[in-house]
């Protein structure tokens, strides 16, 4: 299975609209794909975030993806990354997915000029944590519910 990674702009928001409230379910919240579709479709408008879509090449499926928000630092006067949220399929997982959208995050990062990227993942999201773990992201701090993880770039 080849696997492309794309950045969507504001008229292809629908194309994770899907993915993205299934991320939500995940992390218990009630589905709402009128929600996501505005969510998505503002973030992109404003500029506010950026988002890679993981699609499978020989249908172009989307599979998952990631949204990254600028989180600014005064102190380095650097525009550094956060990784808001990631996300694969259940079936589509322990095949390289969410290491590629990661790769493309971090890369994108580093080509704005960022010191660092970091996330936040649920401290039940166990499979999450080994595959921040093994790319390298540090364990940071405890936040309620919550693990905070940054790769300096």
């Amino acid at each position: 299975m080849d696997i492309e990674i794309k950045k969507i702009n504001s008229t292809e928001s629908e194309i994770v609209t899907e993915l993205f409230d299934k991320y939500r379910i995940f992390y218990k919240q009630p589905s709402d794909i009128e929600l996501a579709n505005i969510y998505i479709k503002e973030r992109l408008e404003q500029n506010e975030a950026q988002i890679y879509v993981a699609f499978i090449k020989e249908n172009l499926k989307p599979i998952g993806f990631t949204l990254l928000y600028p989180k600014f630092s005064s102190v380095s006067a650097k525009k550094n990354w956060h990784i808001g949220d990631l996300y694969v399929e259940m079936d589509q997982r322990k095949k390289g997915i969410g290491e590629k959208l990661l790769n493309t995050a971090l890369s994108f990062a580093k080509n704005e000029g960022a010191n660092f990227i970091s996330l936040n993942t649920a401290i039940d999201n166990y499979s999450a944590q080994k595959l921040y773990e093994n790319f390298g992201f540090v364990k940071q701090e405890y936040l309620p519910g919550y693990l905070y993880y940054q790769f300096n770039l």
